[in-house]
């Protein structure tokens, strides 16, 4: 990493100390109709990055350098329980619409939402008497129509609408409904998107950034946003050993998250709420022990939908803690409208976890529940002990995660206790009515 970069990282880091140490009060929800009381608010997905490939978590031993991502975790909230989809379209569906797949039809890679649907874009304005401003930059994937996200109440769009590129450097931009080539380097392009979009803002603002590293293809860089080093860049060298361009990519994503963070001016920075999140697990490509290349991404167990979120910023009073509390992709619905001042403690199948930024005790889930039908078909469901999958083939597999984290004991075949058999009975006629 070049000095230039070095010097804008520890100019954003030094920014965040600053901001997370003045007083910030949260004890009353803002005014909903007071553009001035409501926080920007900066979504943030990363691209098939699970908790083995992510700083500040114990899972993986080989991690990226991403200093901008751990100085949120410093001085915020680390959580440990969230699920997400085994692949990214039904994720991203259910943090748009606040609904499980089941209830949406977004349940495979390529599904195309209903522009029927209620987007966390427009509820948000609806509710607020159009205080935000709203963009979507980076990976849409919701939809093939280049219209679909205007139509559904994105102020702004611009990005890749599909799931993913050929190269990093040349693939198919769209903006305005209009789609060209571009050649620049995907995470920097959304980057320079998102700062022009927030300097011609004139009210709070909410950003969805969603880059697509480290999806593959597996590539190194540019040299100047990363610490790998000056590797070969032949298909040969890659795929004999991808771990390093994989690192190479999401230590760009950190360095040009920091700059993103380092255009806000020092009062802009202190009003808004960042949310750090990966979509699904690690490719499997590069998944690391605790996890198996069979138990990563595109996988109903842990290594696949249990998946990193970091939070912290405007309102955000808890720093460097962890927090274990269940949460779903589709409780940041509720969530980041309640962060808006909408007095949303549900909706459809999201339950906000808002008070978590202040307290340890805010957790309103007993279960969460995901889905899979791209590889094979079924569900998962867990509560703070037991974790259940069912595929329709008849397939069970049971855990108690408190005692195998990493699902190494199926439990089935096994004389269950009569706590374990209970658990079991239970998660069972959960999922039956939310399937139902």
């Amino acid at each position: 990493m070049n000095l230039k970069n070095q010097l804008i990282i520890t100019g954003f880091i030094a920014l965040l100390i600053s901001c997370s140490s003045s007083n910030v009060d949260t004890t009353e929800i803002p005014d909903d109709t007071t553009n001035t009381s409501k926080p920007n608010i900066l979504l943030v997905i990363a691209d098939d990055m699970g908790l083995d490939a992510t700083p500040g978590y114990t899972e993986g031993a080989i991690k990226p350098n991403m200093p901008v991502l751990q100085s949120l975790m410093n001085t915020g909230v680390r959580f440990q329980n969230l699920w997400s989809y085994a692949v990214c379209t039904p994720t991203r569906a259910s943090i748009f619409t606040g609904k499980y797949a089941v209830k949406t039809g977004m349940l495979e890679v390529g599904d195309e939402i209903n522009t029927t649907e209620t987007s966390l874009q427009k509820f948000l304005n609806t509710n607020t008497n159009n205080a935000y401003a709203t963009a979507i930059i980076g990976k849409w994937h919701l939809s093939s129509t280049a219209s679909d996200p205007i139509t559904m109440g994105v102020d702004y769009y611009a990005g890749l609408l599909n799931g993913g590129v050929q190269s990093y450097t040349n693939w198919n931009f769209t903006e305005n409904g209009q789609t060209s080539i571009s050649t620049e380097y995907t995470t920097t392009k959304f980057t320079d998107l998102a700062i022009n979009w927030v300097e011609k803002q004139n009210k709070p603002w909410f950003l969805w950034l969603a880059y697509n590293a480290p999806h593959i293809p597996f590539h190194l860089a540019p040299t100047n946003l990363h610490s790998q080093g000056n590797l070969p860049t032949d298909d040969a060298s890659i795929n004999a050993n991808p771990m390093p361009y994989y690192l190479s990519a999401m230590e760009a994503m950190d360095t040009e998250l920091g700059r993103f963070l380092s255009s806000l001016s020092t009062e802009e920075r202190a009003n808004t709420l960042i949310i750090f999140i990966g979509d699904n697990g690690t490719p499997n490509q590069v998944a690391q022990f605790p996890y198996s290349r069979r138990k990563a991404k595109n996988s109903l167990y842990q290594g696949g939908v249990n998946v990193p979120m970091v939070i912290a910023g405007k309102g955000v009073t808890r720093f460097n803690e962890t927090e274990n509390a269940l949460a779903h992709t589709a409780d940041l619905f509720a969530t980041i409208v309640s962060a808006a001042g909408i007095a949303t403690s549900s909706y459809e199948n999201s339950s906000s976890f808002y008070s978590l930024f202040n307290s340890s005790n805010g957790g309103n889930r007993n279960y969460v529940f995901t889905e899979i039908s791209n590889n094979g078909i079924g569900y998962a469901i867990r509560n703070n002990s037991y974790k259940l999958i069912k595929f329709d083939n008849g397939t069970e597999e049971f855990y108690h995660l408190e005692s195998d984290p990493y699902e190494n004991s199926n439990l089935i075949g096994t004389t269950l206790s009569s706590e374990a058999a209970n658990a079991k009975a239970d998660l069972e006629a959960e999922a039956a009515k939310i399937k139902n």
